[in-house]
């Protein structure tokens, strides 16, 4: 399969993770409560699926220098997540609002910069 194939699949796997993280995020906003841990694993695991795909294409199929750069910013947003995960959200902690906005920052600028290289010539 073709590098920018590979990629257009990983950025409809991070469309569907992001309202999985939009979902999350209006839980943890609008009502001030942790989200549902099946939604964070499903989450989780769309974006690992889409990082795996992603990884892929850039180091296999030799894809476009932009979407190594937003394979880093991926792995930097998912630094986040398990954080999110691991000290907070599986000790029934509220997760911290600054952290998850970082996480969503860097994750929407990865996608921006994946979405560019997968649909745009150039």
């Amino acid at each position: 399969m073709e590098a920018i194939r590979m990629l257009q699949i990983a950025t409809y796997l991070f469309v569907l993770t992001a309202l999985g993280g939009i979902a999350m995020s209006w839980i943890r906003f609008s009502l001030g409560k942790n989200p549902a841990s099946w939604l964070a694993m499903a989450h989780g695991f769309l974006a690992a699926a889409g990082v795996t795909l992603l990884a892929y294409a850039v180091f296999m199929l030799n894809g476009p220098g932009m979407a190594l750069v937003s394979l880093l910013l991926f792995l930097g947003a998912s630094v986040g997540g398990v954080v999110l995960n691991l000290y907070y959200h599986l000790k029934d902690q509220p997760l911290p609002k600054g952290i998850v906005l970082a996480h969503a920052v860097i994750a929407v600028i990865a996608f921006v910069l994946l979405y560019m290289a997968a649909f745009t010539d150039g």
